[in-house]
């Protein structure tokens, strides 16, 4: 949706709200809203301040000002104060027990999940949202820890049942001793309507972001896609990309987006050579320690001459050696991870483990073919690749693959938010870059060991001053647009709060570096071209996201458990599942979520592919060269590469959310969503694992991994999410549609739930679409194509009179509506076609696939 077209710097004066009374009220140690205790206990240097009296001004557009204000009523600002300045403080908000809530909180620096509990106590570190049910009242409430100032907060544990809030500023110059507002409350009947009214409070209180409703996403979020990392993690090169790029074309299932992820890049070691590109990289961990030395592509992609892979005599490409360096690669990883524990168990002679790793690493060196040095006429040392021959390198590359491939509409490639997972070398561009070493806050102490933070904090950060933060983002992605390259997806996001010591502190650090990004977005990528990742904390998305329109809500796709846990191939599936579901709650409020990639010939592709399905946001895969599943991708996507989206982004139903739905060996996770003329809610068994606050990780939970039984309602459907979709929640009956089971029945909002047993790692996807009459006698309703798992997707347009029922399907295979009476006649594209009814309503045929008509099929019913 495009923003209001207010004047730019327009700002608006507070408006009277239309209630005086507000529904919070501290008084004597107590938060209360609409007269019932919500937080007791309360220290007395805690206050509460209304909206309205905090945010009299704003520079946000006069809709989302004059919003904001008619819902004063509803919510306002915590503060405190201490007597000491201090860079850190921590604070109580109060205690509650025996509450049931559900939050947001960091389990590693870069990822966010789920957590319910009962009491204070029970929030883990790092919390970025509670929500508190709130029966007494029939409502819920959201405490949100926000930005003050130079100060950043999140909530944490306390004893006894009291909530902690904790103001940082990321670095020990930057002191403060009180807040007015470092902390938000709201309260609604809805649960997701409170996130929407809450964040849009925080939204013209802060000015510092945008809304998901003033941003439009990019294109590829309607679109099928393949990304690169699993299928070659640093190996990744042209060859290997064009063929995996014609593996899917002649598979019938071209790629509408590619996204070239880590290993493009010039990067080295600080060992090495100033401009010599590192050699032999294989694993993520293995370049966490290297820095950028060009801004440009590497030696691998730079000797790319244009042409070379579009002849009969194109290079071939070995399928098997991706996968046999990775291998290797790990073999290296298992070694060294057997070294560490050697010598924390306290073994002193580690030359037996030295040895074989070398030994590990000369065969890895051997199955690369050796070293290679650098390419002839690459211009060697050039920055600014302006000498550089447009017929070679990526733009030659780009250029074929455009030419082959004439549906591949974006080609994106991988940077980190420093430029590599080190930053930027000194000395080696233009650019002021710095050797930063790395400090954690205190707060990531209670989150999950991460290899990345290890290998980050061991090599530091070679950090452009934030003073360059414009021109370093436009040198980057300037020259990418010239090359080809029509967005990026940055990752390593959340390493800035390790280096903001000297810089201001980490919210001063965040906004010079989000700004530099956003106004490259602006000029090089159309302002979307742009996937946020490893990034899900409140400082991005209160800061960063003015301009940044999408972003990853769930940690990376693991086909298996790298810790080694055999069932993590299984379980640690569902936890993204949950990861994506719950995040949404509140990240869906600033960007259009992205569920993450998968492999189609996984284990449990199938579980990844129906929530995908329904998502509603792109759909795209990692597959290896030869690994793919057709027949399963075209479940999810159409002949042309787009995808039968849903128009509202997955969010978990009302009463899983403060529920464990990955081990309290009871509660199915189901996610409801709107197609265009129906609601669907999916149902999946995701339990097995979670997170275990002791050993501050996520584990296998194996005696959950097991058939677990629930039900479905059209309730579950909350249809006044969506305009579009409220008229939808008023029908008298829907035909109801299973995708797997493959049933179709009637039911009304007063019916009983539909009972589902799933087995683990197993889904049902339900549709309910309106039933309406035509004519007198004539109950219908269509359901779309079944041979989708988003069966209502299809169906692209519907019209009803007297006695015709005209629906626009896009896509084709099995057609079917739900028709009490059986048609006269029925017709594709204006031609009588034949078809199948049945005595229960089912009425079925076949459509084509119409190229001229890109996909669309118009069918008609007489009855």
């Amino acid at each position: 949706m495009a923003p209001p077209s207010d004047p730019v710097n327009s700002t608006f004066s507070v408006l009277k709200s239309s209630k005086t009374d507000n529904y919070f009220e501290l008084r004597d140690g107590k938060l209360s809203v609409r007269d019932f205790p919500l937080l007791t206990e309360i220290p007395s240097n805690v206050t509460f301040k209304p909206f309205s009296s905090v945010c009299q001004s704003s520079e946000a557009p006069l809709p989302l000002f004059q919003r904001a204000h008619s819902l004063s009523f509803k919510g306002g600002f915590l503060g405190f104060s201490q007597n000491s300045s201090a860079d850190r403080l921590t604070n109580s908000l109060g205690k509650f027990t025996g509450r049931d809530f559900v939050s947001i909180f960091r389990f590693k620096t870069w990822w966010s999940t789920q957590w319910v509990g009962k009491s204070g106590s029970d929030v883990q570190m790092e919390t970025q949202w509670v929500m508190l049910d709130v029966p007494e009242i029939k409502s819920y409430a959201v405490v949100i820890p926000i930005v003050e100032g130079k100060f950043r907060s999140a909530l944490h544990p306390g004893k006894d049942g009291h909530m902690l809030i904790c103001a940082e500023s990321g670095s020990t110059q930057v002191k403060a001793s009180s807040f007015d507002a470092i902390a938000y409350v709201h309260v609604s009947d809805n649960p997701y309507t409170l996130m929407k009214e809450a964040y849009t409070a925080v939204r013209v209180h802060l000015n510092t972001f945008k809304l998901i409703e003033e941003k439009t996403p990019p294109p590829l979020v309607n679109k099928f896609g393949w990304c690169t990392w699993d299928a070659f993690y640093l190996t990744v090169e042209p060859a290997g990309i064009w063929h995996g790029v014609k593996e899917f074309a002649d598979g019938g299932m071209s790629p509408r987006f590619l996204i070239i992820d880590d290993g493009w890049q010039s990067i080295n070691l600080d060992e090495q050579d100033l401009h010599e590109d590192a050699k032999n990289l294989v694993l993520g961990g293995t370049q966490m320690t290297a820095r950028l030395h060009r801004l440009d592509e590497c030696e691998k992609f730079r000797k790319y001459k244009g042409g070379l892979m579009l002849g009969p005599d194109r290079p071939s490409f070995d399928p098997k050696k991706p996968k046999m360096l990775i291998s290797k690669a790990i073999e290296i990883e298992v070694a060294e991870k057997s070294r560490d524990k050697a010598a924390q168990s306290g073994v002193t002679d580690l030359s037996q483990f030295d040895a074989q790793i070398e030994e590990l690493k000369k065969e890895l060196d051997e199955m690369f073919g050796g070293g290679g040095g650098e390419e002839k006429g690459s211009s060697k040392g050039c920055t600014s690749c302006s000498c550089k021959s447009d017929n070679f390198g990526m733009k030659a590359f780009t250029r074929d693959l455009r030419e082959n491939f004439k549906g591949l509409d974006d080609i994106y490639v991988w940077h980190a938010l420093a430029g590599a997972w080190g930053g930027v070398r000194p000395g080696a561009t233009h650019l002021k870059s710095k050797i930063q070493p790395c400090k954690l806050s205190p707060g990531l102490d209670g989150t999950m060991t991460d290899l990345a933070v290890v290998k980050i904090i061991e090599g530091s950060i070679g950090l452009v001053d934030p003073e360059q933060a414009d021109d370093f983002y436009d040198s980057m992605h300037s020259y990418l647009s010239k090359v080809g390259i029509t967005g990026v997806k940055v990752d390593v996001i959340h390493m800035l709060e390790y280096v903001s010591e000297e810089y201001g502190g980490r919210v001063e650090l965040a906004k010079a570096y989000y700004k530099g990004l956003s106004k490259s977005l602006t000029k090089n990528f159309k302002g979307t071209g742009l996937i946020s990742s490893m990034q899900q904390c409140n400082d991005f998305f209160l800061l960063g996201t003015e301009q940044i329109s999408m972003g990853r809500v769930g940690d990376d796709f693991w086909f298996q458990d790298p810790n080694g846990d055999p069932m993590g191939v299984y379980w640690l599936q569902g936890v993204h599942m949950i990861h994506c579901a719950y995040n949404s709650m509140w990240m869906g409020q600033f960007i259009q979520p992205d569920w993450d990639m998968f492999q189609s010939d996984h284990l449990c592709a199938k579980f990844h592919a129906g929530s995908r399905a329904i998502c509603g946001g792109p759909v795209y895969v990692s597959d290896s060269l030869g690994g793919h599943d057709f027949d399963l991708l075209r479940k999810l996507v159409f002949p042309d590469g787009t995808i039968p989206k849903c128009i509202h982004f997955a969010l978990p139903t009302r009463d899983c959310l403060f529920k464990n739905p990955l081990f309290d060996n009871k509660t199915i996770l189901k996610i409801w969503n709107f197609n265009k003329y129906g609601g669907v809610v999916g149902a999946f068994n995701c339990q097995g694992a979670g997170w275990d606050p002791k050993e501050q990780r996520i584990k296998g939970y194996s005696h959950c991994y097991k058939p677990l039984s629930g039900s479905v309602h059209a309730s579950d459907l909350e249809w006044d999410q969506k305009k579009e979709a409220n008229e939808m929640g008023k029908a008298e009956e829907y035909a109801v549609y299973l995708s797997e089971e493959e049933k179709l029945f009637l039911t009304k909002p007063d019916s009983d739930p539909i009972s589902i047993t799933l087995q683990p790692s197993t889904f049902e996807i339900f549709s309910f679409v309106p039933i309406k009459k035509i004519g007198e006698a004539v109950k219908f309703a269509p359901i779309g194509l079944t041979n989708l798992f988003n069966a209502g997707g299809t169906i692209q347009g519907l019209v009803y009179d007297e006695s015709v029922a005209k629906i626009e399907v896009k896509g084709d295979g099995n057609f079917l509506a739900y028709s009490s009476v059986k048609p006269k006649k029925s017709y594709v594209n204006g031609a009588e076609v034949g078809f199948k009814w049945s005595e229960n309503g089912k009425l079925g045929l076949n459509i084509p696939w119409y190229e001229e008509c890109g996909g669309i099929s118009n069918v008609t019913f007489v009855f």
